[in-house]
């Protein structure tokens, strides 16, 4: 039984060329990038080429990306030295928001630093644009974080329309585009966004290494401090091979855009009609329209008593999939992104996700277990 992967939201298959182009940097190029000799040497400049590559890329000055441990971090480095620094008051997101961002400005607001208002959701998980200018309008100058698509539901934000709603209230905006960057064309020129970040493993590209984008001029303060790497805003020494993973994979992933997204749009709705065709009841969670993120697919599987471990017979099948957020897995609270859209919590729901490497026969393969198991049960139940 060959495993079937589908839960690329949570991470993806290294490319074997982001492997080849790795791999001088964790033998032969060993040198520390802050050493002046020439072992020193040569690593800085692969950091700083893979710098001036990633900022063509996404319309940026090279001055204008910082190289973090990933997505968690450079949400965290943008929300509070912002609200810090730029002594921000009020700050407004989303209650779907990952964890990373949600569970940051909680603890800002607990310890007193700013209020927190939550903008309302559609029951796809759309943000409201005009609850959020009501609240623009009665908190002008608020730090604003949402994402641009969402992990769990792949619902997505009109990035430059909401940018351009922040500035007009002199907000700062933030937007976690770990699971677009890669997979959407953005342009920081076009957007105006503040921050971006991202997370070379959810485009194929090695996990432990990101960026974030920071706006030339937004004017915040180093996050670690200890060392004069990143320009002297994120002491510890860089990840070299890492960073040489990331530039490479979000060249492949930018590339080869069209290409893949084709090839993975076909894939989701491809398994979307099956599902709903093969398995009476089934719906979906969040927009499965052509402007939601193609990678991912929340199932919502009719109530019966094989969705209490339906997760866990799918992996027994040898297929991967998940419940929500990989980041929250270990909990059983549920999903905080579920709850927030009012999903029946009397049905099992299931986030499958797919990537470049994703094939038809995976997905007929794992249809025809899921008809088994719904199949079955429902034969037991009439029995």
């Amino acid at each position: 039984m060959t495993p079937i992967y589908l839960d690329n939201a949570a991470t993806t298959q290294i490319d074997p060329e982001v492997v080849q182009a790795m791999l001088p940097y964790l033998n032969t190029h060993f040198g520390n990038p802050s050493s002046i000799h020439s072992f020193g040497r040569i690593t800085r400049t692969a950091i700083e080429q893979a710098r001036k590559q990633i900022a063509s890329l996404i319309g940026s000055s090279p001055s204008e990306i910082f190289f973090t441990s990933g997505g968690t971090e450079a949400n965290n480095m943008a929300i509070v030295r912002s609200i810090r620094d730029l002594k921000i008051k009020h700050a407004i997101s989303s209650p779907i928001e990952h964890h990373a961002v949600s569970h940051t400005l909680e603890a800002l607001r607990d310890e007193g630093a700013i209020s927190l208002s939550w903008v309302n959701l559609d029951k796809t998980g759309k943000v409201d644009l005009n609850h959020l200018e009501l609240l623009l309008s009665q908190n002008p100058g608020s730090f604003v974080s949402l994402m641009h698509a969402n992990n769990e539901l792949g619902t997505m934000l009109p990035l430059r329309e909401t940018t351009e709603l922040v500035k007009k209230y002199q907000g700062i905006f933030h937007s976690d585009t770990v699971q677009t960057l890669g997979h959407f064309p953005i342009n920081v020129q076009e957007c105006q966004v503040d921050f971006l970040n991202c997370a070379a493993h959810k485009f194929h590209g090695p996990k432990g290494i990101g960026f974030i984008y920071i706006r030339s001029g937004t004017g915040i303060h180093p996050f670690i401090y200890g060392g004069a790497q990143e320009r002297n805003m994120r002491g510890g020494t860089e990840n070299l091979s890492g960073i040489v993973g990331l530039a490479k994979a979000l060249e492949i992933a930018t590339n080869e855009m069209d290409a893949h997204s084709m090839h993975i749009r076909a894939l989701k709705n491809y398994m979307a009609e099956k599902l709903q065709t093969e398995i009476p009841g089934v719906a979906f969670n969040g927009d499965v329209s052509d402007n939601s993120l193609y990678t991912v697919l929340n199932v919502s599987f009719p109530p019966s008593p094989a969705g209490e471990m339906l997760l866990f017979s799918l992996d027994i099948q040898g297929i991967a999939a998940s419940g929500g957020s990989a980041c929250s897995s270990g909990s059983d609270v549920g999903s905080h992104v579920l709850k927030a859209i009012g999903a029946d919590s009397s049905r099992s729901h299931v986030r499958f996700s797919f990537s470049k490497f994703t094939t038809r026969h995976e997905i007929d393969r794992t249809i025809e277990v899921l008809k088994g198991i719904f199949v079955a049960d429902k034969s037991a139940l009439n029995a």
